[in-house]
């Protein structure tokens, strides 16, 4: 039986990957996905912060994230956004997509959603149909 070697497709398909990230354990994971496609394929990674206003301390997440980045060896650039008035986490997150060129996007089914029976949340969701690019859902 004849197998093929892997021609790694993937690192020339996700050379610049989204992520958004709210603090949750949830987004670190995803994060972490990222990070892994980052070691493996040498993708750049891009974490976003969408400040609505509800996230928490901004501190403490980027703290994370730089612990994260110097753990993992992985240069991780952040990014924060904050929501307009009128607009929301999953609008600013899209609108992200559309200017920043990216090839993927890695986004938890759910954030900081407090119900635990909710599969995936409106923000995952709204993403997975409104942008144009290949998402990568973390459960």
């Amino acid at each position: 039986m004849y197998v093929r070697e892997p021609t790694y497709e993937v690192s020339y398909m996700f050379r610049k990957i989204l992520v958004p990230v709210d603090g949750s354990s949830h987004s670190l994971r995803a994060l972490s996905v990222a990070i892994d496609f980052a070691k493996r394929y040498g993708s750049a990674v891009v974490a976003l912060v969408v400040d609505d206003g509800t996230t928490g301390p901004l501190e403490r997440i980027s703290e994370a994230l730089s612990s994260i980045s110097k753990k993992s060896g992985v240069d991780l650039q952040t990014k924060v956004v904050k929501v307009s008035s009128g607009s929301s986490t999953a609008n600013a997150i899209v609108e992200e997509v559309s200017r920043g060129g990216y090839d993927l996007v890695v986004i938890s089914a759910r954030g900081r959603t407090v119900n635990p029976d909710l599969i995936m949340g409106s923000v995952a969701l709204s993403v997975v149909v409104n942008v144009p690019i290949s998402v990568f859902v973390v459960r």
